[in-house]
């Protein structure tokens, strides 16, 4: 035995000129006539309007990132990777001169990219250094040195220096390390170990 279907309660039309009483024919009616709808209408266009604005930027980011070259790609991930080094040595002194100062730093690399571009996501191989060190001093790569057998030790440092292979990154790879990268930064902004 069946039972017989549970009947809708009777609402009041929101339309403040119109305010009957109708029993709703389907879930969400809140007018009682497509008369008090139209007078409702311009109470949901700017819901609409700014639903409509959320779609088209979408679309215009999916656009946008199928013309990324890999060369894009490849700044973006430099660019994740750079804000990740700078956010891990955070409480550290420049590497290169071992002070603190109110100044910008950059991630500076102990082997350069255009030297060694396999070693250049190598967390080992980047480290805060300040700006005059890094762009004015060519990156005071004696005193890095220094500093760098102190933190990592002298076989980590050997390594560093000796031949590594090529590294020919993909798109998908660059983007998986784009991700990594700012989902490792964002830890370290809330204080989570990375």
């Amino acid at each position: 035995m069946s039972l017989p279907a549970k009947q809708p309660r009777p609402k009041t039309c929101i339309n403040e000129e119109c305010r009957a009483s109708f029993v709703p024919r389907r879930l969400g009616q809140a007018v009682c006539s497509p008369a008090c709808a139209l007078v409702d209408a311009p109470r949901h266009q700017e819901r609409a309007r700014k639903s409509l604005d959320q779609v088209e930027r979408r679309e215009i980011k999916v656009r946008k990132e199928k013309l990324k070259s890999r060369a894009d790609h490849m700044r973006g991930t430099q660019k994740a990777f750079n804000a990740w080094v700078r956010e891990r040595d955070a409480s550290l002194p420049c590497i290169s001169c071992g002070r603190h100062h109110q100044g910008k730093y950059d991630a500076g690399h102990y082997r350069t990219v255009k030297s060694n571009p396999a070693l250049r996501f190598e967390p080992l191989n980047c480290h805060k250094q300040c700006v005059p060190c890094n762009q004015h001093l060519s990156g005071n790569i004696v005193n890095y040195r220094i500093e760098l057998v102190k933190r990592i030790g002298i076989e980590l440092v050997d390594w560093l220096e000796g031949p590594h292979d090529p590294k020919r990154y993909t798109v998908e790879q660059l983007q998986a390390l784009t991700a990594e990268y700012r989902a490792k930064t964002r830890g370290l902004k809330k204080g989570e170990a990375a």
